[in-house]
């Protein structure tokens, strides 16, 4: 049965159990927007491209699925980069498709040509550029396998309009092999041999767990291998809610605004368990004096990320749940009682803390929506000081419950990310924890989110700075705080949305934190709750670029 191009494209993502796509129409991409209006495929109009990759983000990351964005050619391809990047660095599944001109214009400036694929190729797992429609289902089929399989990332397929509208009969493949693309998934027998002998003998173990274990589903065998053991784990910002911070074992989240018990623990650890993690320089601070005394045994299915910037002693390639259940089997309970007994010393004496007074604190909002959801919800943010008091005060129990920028730290991306897993879990409260600087970058998916019924509630830490920023001036630059001050032109939140038809509530005051929360809750509505915070509050503790990370500033004692 011939079909054309566009149709093919609906076809095959039927096939490939696709349920949303987010996106934005333009002119060659009608073909298979036409195509999409008879479609058993919810598709989300968003107001921003941006707005459309970072959506796709936000539910791949939030329901282990492929997401998918819909772009036309020029600007509204150029447009998906900063999403496609931000995938890319924290290797989230999802396919991107981008309309293109005429096959036979391709090169010529055209208008609306961009070169999308060479645009995006180091910003991308892998694109295709497909100028037959013969191959556009096999195509498909390789951009999903890719996306999904081995260390996940973004694909993007630019489909020229002519192709779009060319027919051909639809064969869509059930499998795919891929000359020179094969992921190991099965760990090296010896390697976990010798890993285990490794963590059986040692004195004092630490787990440092990644978004890899996220990804791999593996959170059950990582809590198996901690809990049966007596080992501590300290987790990346991606790696929050791959083992309960509630748990005695648990250090929280390590490095520049990590907890000083995990900093110290894992400086002074002999033997660190690395779980699909790749130690960036959030994690390791001056690289040359990380982790001094320490054996490193790390597992990772990307053998590129493996002794990339530290040297380990033991690498295990391979899927993170196949080798910890083999772990499991294998390792014997190493006696860890006095190394506990030091980290709890390290609890005591530095604890997560903040002024606790009569201000609205942004560390007490965090706390406070910990408490009215129980941790059950799932916490998009921004980036910058919002980020890091969700990070270090938001208690994650579950994987998939945190939705952040990690390694781009892409302003901007918490609230269309939001509306993403807002789609991918309807009956989950999702709350898109923000700055007054971050919001307002894609601010205008408040009509998406209206528009589509989705229930997102965005707190608002607002200071009136960029607030991270500003930290980095006050500390580093003599308090010269050179265009980070947006008080002014601060806009009116809660008019903000009421416009949109959201509802807006200001909190100026201690008491009514809790209040506002409960009824942003309760109401079946986007919510914006503007929290009117201290100005200058600063996260704490820091480890200041280029310092060893147990060299921490801030009132730790």
């Amino acid at each position: 049965m011939k079909m054309t191009g566009a149709k093919i494209l609906i076809e095959s993502l039927k096939k490939e159990g696709v349920e949303v796509i987010f996106g934005y129409p333009g002119g060659v991409v009608l073909p298979i927007f036409d195509s999409l209006y008879d479609a058993p495929i919810k598709f989300i109009l968003v107001r921003h491209e941006q707005g459309a990759a970072h959506a796709a983000d936000g539910y791949a990351r939030a329901t282990g699925k492929v997401g998918v964005c819909i772009a036309t050619s020029g600007p509204g391809a150029t447009n998906l980069v900063t999403g496609l990047a931000t995938a890319y660095m924290d290797s989230v599944p999802m396919v991107a498709f981008t309309g293109q001109v005429k096959t036979f214009l391709i090169g010529n400036d055209a208008f609306q040509e961009a070169d999308i694929t060479g645009i995006t190729r180091p910003i991308t797992k892998h694109n295709f550029l497909v100028k037959d429609v013969k191959e556009l289902a096999r195509t498909i089929k390789e951009a999903f396998h890719i996306a999904k399989t081995g260390r996940p990332g973004p694909v993007l397929i630019d489909l020229p309009v002519d192709v779009q509208q060319a027919e051909a009969e639809f064969l869509y493949p059930e499998k795919v092999e891929i000359r020179g693309y094969n992921p190991t998934y099965a760990g090296h027998p010896g390697q976990i041999k010798r890993a285990a002998k490794a963590i059986s003998e040692s004195k004092r173990p630490i787990i440092y767990a990644g978004g890899g274990v996220i990804t791999s589903e593996a959170s059950e065998e990582l809590k198996e291998l901690a809990v049966k053991n007596d080992i501590p784990v300290t987790m990346t910002l991606l790696g929050l809610g791959a083992f309960p911070a509630t748990h005695r074992l648990a250090l929280g989240m390590l490095g520049m605004h990590g907890t000083a018990y995990a900093n110290h623990a894992i400086m002074e650890s002999e033997l660190i368990i690395a779980v699909g993690s790749r130690f960036d320089d959030r994690v390791t601070g001056k690289l040359d004096e990380f982790a001094p005394h320490a054996k490193i045994i790390h597992i990772d299915i990307d053998p590129a990320s493996v002794s990339k910037n530290v040297e380990v002693d033991i690498p295990i390639v391979g899927d993170a749940k196949d080798i910890l259940a083999k772990l499991n089997k294998a390792v014997k309970k190493p006696d860890t009682k006095a190394w506990l007994g030091r980290i709890e010393e390290w609890k005591k004496k530095f604890p997560l803390k903040y002024k606790d007074d009569d201000a609205v604190r942004p560390q007490y909002v965090v706390e406070q929506i910990w408490e009215a959801t129980k941790g059950e919800a799932i916490i998009a943010t921004e980036v910058g000081q919002n980020q890091m008091w969700a990070a270090q005060f938001y208690k994650f129990t579950k994987p998939r419950t945190i939705i952040s920028s990690g390694g781009m730290g892409t302003m901007g991306f918490g609230f269309p990310a939001a509306i993403g897993a807002q789609l991918g879990n309807p009956k989950a409260a999702v709350f898109d924890i923000a700055g007054d600087g971050s919001i307002q970058m894609n601010i205008q998916e408040l009509a998406t989110a209206v528009a589509n019924k989705l229930p997102v509630k965005i707190a608002i830490l607002n200071n009136c700075y960029l607030g991270m920023v500003r930290q980095w001036q006050e500390l580093f630059y003599k308090k010269r705080y050179s265009y980070t001050c947006l008080a002014g032109a601060c806009p009116d939140f809660v008019k903000l949305a009421e416009s949109y038809g959201a509802v807006g509530i200001r909190v100026t005051k201690k008491d009514e934190v809790r209040p506002a929360i409960d009824k942003a809750l309760a109401t079946d509505n986007v919510v914006i709750l503007d929290f009117q915070v201290e100005k200058e509050e600063n996260v704490f503790p820091m480890v200041p670029a280029g310092e060893a990370i147990n060299r921490m500033i801030g009132d730790l004692a």
